[in-house]
């Protein structure tokens, strides 16, 4: 949504190239203290031992929960347009799903 240019509430947000590029991650991660939330973000490989946090998002407590009521929204938009969603609980990945390796 555009606001127009004289909006007092407008925010410039500029996002550079390597930033825009992202980060897969497959595996979050959520601690919390009274004060934080923190979110890592993993992509763990099947077949792979080790995995490195991609990312890492700190959030106080009233962000979190905006960031769950905004996430909460755009699920049901996109299920509305594109059906539910299954959890990976529902679905049934064999154990051997991806490469493996050779001694």
């Amino acid at each position: 949504m555009d606001l127009p240019a004289n909006q007092p509430n407008q925010l410039n947000i500029e996002i550079s190239e390597e930033v825009a590029e992202g980060n897969y991650a497959n595996l979050a991660i959520i601690t919390h203290s009274h004060a934080e939330f923190v979110i890592d973000f993993v992509n763990v490989m099947p077949g792979t031992p080790k995995s490195k946090v991609k990312s890492r998002i700190i959030l106080t407590p009233q962000h979190a929960k905006r960031l769950m009521k905004a996430l909460a929204d755009n699920v049901q938009k996109f299920e509305a347009v594109n059906g539910n969603i299954k959890d990976l609980e529902d679905m049934q990945l064999p154990m051997s799903f991806g490469p493996t390796g050779q001694a």
